[in-house]
């Protein structure tokens, strides 16, 4: 059972690493829209690019973040 905890707290360490991970690149996110007023259709090519790249691993995160959430609530309930 306490190999059952450590595992747990392991997990949720994770979790957690993940999601400090996606709150830096919506900020990271945020403070590059508002560098060109808010709009990503005034960014430049290169601004873009940098955009895009960040979005799809904020993406990326925070699927994994969803999967994280299931696996930790179905150990929890028991299942």
């Amino acid at each position: 059972m306490a190999d059952n905890g450590r595992d747990m707290r392991r997990e949720v360490a994770a979790y957690q690493k993940l999601v400090l991970e996606y709150e830096a690149l919506d900020e990271e996110i945020d403070t590059l829209i508002m560098e060109y007023g808010g709009a990503s259709e005034k960014m430049t090519p290169e601004a873009l690019r940098k955009y895009r790249r960040l979005a799809r691993r904020r993406d990326e995160i925070f699927s994994e973040m969803r999967v994280m959430e299931q696996d930790l609530l179905s150990d929890d309930s028991g299942e």
